[in-house]
């Protein structure tokens, strides 16, 4: 067993503190990852104070995760010692369901293993890159490129991979119009993919102090959806509407910005279910629907894409003493973004 350090919520009103804790020795096809750099995600703080239900107590959140190798199993023909790489949301999957075949392991009609509070087939509930090291098997590590190994590549993980895989399955591109419904950790990256990817892109933000972040992003336009004389203005303006905000919400407000045959894509996920008036959509054969994070093949090709395109996440790095009150700035958006723990200070 290999001795490991992290931070813990050992229940739903804890709090995290540090804990200490053991990994098992790398298997025959797996690594043992040194991590420097993990990324804070809503999901975190919802999974730690339990707010989806099910947490397994006491949970080490974190998933993702930039770090380098520090040993391989003997198996191991992907990965070598001191190489950078990632791990995101899951880490294991059946591997021969219709969806693991076609490469969407996300979608795995068996269950992904999740990096944090899943359950390993010997029973163990996983723990998450809140530590400073993880074992994780070599078919589910990312090749983090050298000139993307800094902080700001550790969302690209999760809130990277969940807006790219949107925006790539739904073909945006030069000559459509897209809004981005939130400028958060998820919304920012989608500003830059959706930009970068030749769109016309608005933010759609409540706040409008964040109409020169949302400019300095890339972004063309902002709407202040707190003003409902711009929101009328701008009905029936958008092939897409891409929904990145995590805290509960109206949708209905903004299903009437899209155009005819437009598409709102659900990329967050508040705690509380949602509720749609129909004829919002029937009137104008709109269409909503849903994205989870991505499959393995297209992280990868969404870490090289950013790598030779120079695009990170904008982050704030902290230390892990700092994760309590990251979480509630978290949840006030007192944020750049996102925050990033560096773990190399456990």
């Amino acid at each position: 067993m290999i001795p490991a350090r992290g931070y813990a919520a050992e229940s739903s009103t804890s709090g995290l503190a540090p804990f200490a804790f053991e990994r098992q020795e790398p298997q025959e096809h797996e690594v043992l990852i040194d991590i420097l750099y993990c990324g804070i995600c809503h999901a975190d703080i919802h999974q730690s104070r339990n707010e989806y239900g099910g947490t397994f107590y006491p949970l080490i959140p974190g998933h993702e995760i930039i770090g380098r190798i520090k040993s391989v199993g003997k198996e191991v023909g992907r990965f070598k010692e001191n190489d950078w790489v990632g791990v995101g949301y899951f880490i294991n999957s059946c591997g021969h369901c219709s969806s693991c075949n076609e490469q969407e392991e996300q979608f795995c009609e068996n269950g992904i293993t999740l990096t944090q509070n899943g359950r390993l087939a010997d029973g163990t509930i996983t723990k998450g890159g809140y530590s400073n090291c993880i074992v994780v098997n070599e078919n589910y590590v990312l090749r983090v490129p050298d000139n993307l190994a800094t902080a700001g590549a550790a969302p690209l993980l999760c809130a990277g991979i969940t807006t790219y895989s949107a925006l790539r399955y739904n073909k945006v591109g030069t000559g459509h119009k897209v809004a981005i419904l939130g400028l958060g950790g998820l919304g920012h990256m989608a500003v830059k993919f959706a930009v970068s990817f030749g769109a016309d892109v608005s933010v759609l933000s409540s706040s409008p102090s964040k109409e020169q972040s949302a400019k300095a992003l890339g972004a063309h336009h902002f709407i202040h959806t707190a003003d409902e004389a711009e929101l009328k203005a701008a009905t029936g303006s958008f092939d897409y509407i891409i929904d990145t905000i995590s805290a509960k919400h109206d949708c209905n407000r903004y299903l009437r910005l899209l155009k005819k045959d437009g598409t709102m894509v659900l990329l967050g996920v508040p705690p509380e279910n949602q509720q749609f008036a129909v004829g919002l959509l029937t009137s104008r054969r709109r269409k909503i629907t849903g994205s989870f994070i991505g499959g393995l093949k297209d992280t990868q090709e969404m870490l090289d894409y950013c790598a030779a395109n120079n695009i990170t996440s904008d982050v704030e790095v902290i230390a892990p003493y700092y994760i309590n009150e990251a979480f509630e700035r978290t949840l006030k958006g007192d944020l750049h973004y996102r925050f990033v723990v560096d773990m190399s200070k456990i």
